[in-house]
C-alpha cells in the first residue's frame, strides 16, 4: 500500500447509542460498492464493522461516549483496498489476553457472546489492533 492514493474517504463520529452501528454499515456498503466489490465482500465488510462498532460500544468505557471511524478506498488509479479505521478513547485493553472462544466452550456456557474480534479478524483480510490507555484503534482492511 505504500504507492496507494486515497481516492475516496469518508469520516464518522458516532454517539454510543442504540443502532448507531447501522449508519457505519451504510457507509461501508457505499464505499464498498464504489469499489465495485462483490456482494459476498460487502457483506462481510458490513458485518466486520458492526462487530467492531458494538465491541467499542459495549466494552471501550469511553467518557466522550463516541467512535471515530474513518472509510478510505486506496488504489494506485483504480479502487482496490478498502481501509476502516475505528477508534475510540476508551480505557484500552490487551488483545491478547482476550480468549479464543470454541464452540465446545460456548454451547456448555452461559453466555454465548465473546466472538466479536475473532468474526471481524475472520472476515476481514487484515486487521491490526493498538490500544491502551488512552483508547483503542482497529485499522481493517479488505482488498476488491
Amino acid at each position: 500500500m505504500e504507492n496507494s492514493l486515497v481516492l475516496r474517504e469518508v469520516t464518522l463520529t458516532l454517539p454510543m447509542l442504540p443502532d448507531m452501528e447501522i449508519a457505519a454499515s451504510k457507509t461501508a456498503t457505499a464505499m464498498a460498492e464504489f469499489m465495485h466489490m462483490s456482494s459476498d465482500r460487502i457483506d462481510e465488510v458490513r458485518m466486520a464493522v458492526v462487530e467492531a462498532c458494538i465491541n467499542s460500544f459495549e466494552h471501550s468505557q469511553a467518557t466522550d461516549r463516541k467512535v471515530y471511524i474513518t472509510f478510505s478506498v486506496l488504489g494506485d488509479r483504480q479502487p482496490e483496498t478498502l481501509q476502516i479505521v475505528l477508534r475510540d478513547t476508551g480505557i484500552g485493553f490487551d488483545p491478547g489476553d482476550v480468549a479464543k472462544p470454541t464452540i465446545e466452550e460456548k454451547i456448555k456456557a452461559e453466555s454465548k457472546r465473546g466472538w466479536g474480534l475473532q468474526i471481524i479478524q475472520g472476515l476481514m483480510d487484515e486487521v491490526e489492533i493498538s490500544s491502551n490507555d488512552d483508547g483503542t484503534k482497529i485499522v481493517m482492511t479488505k482488498h476488491r
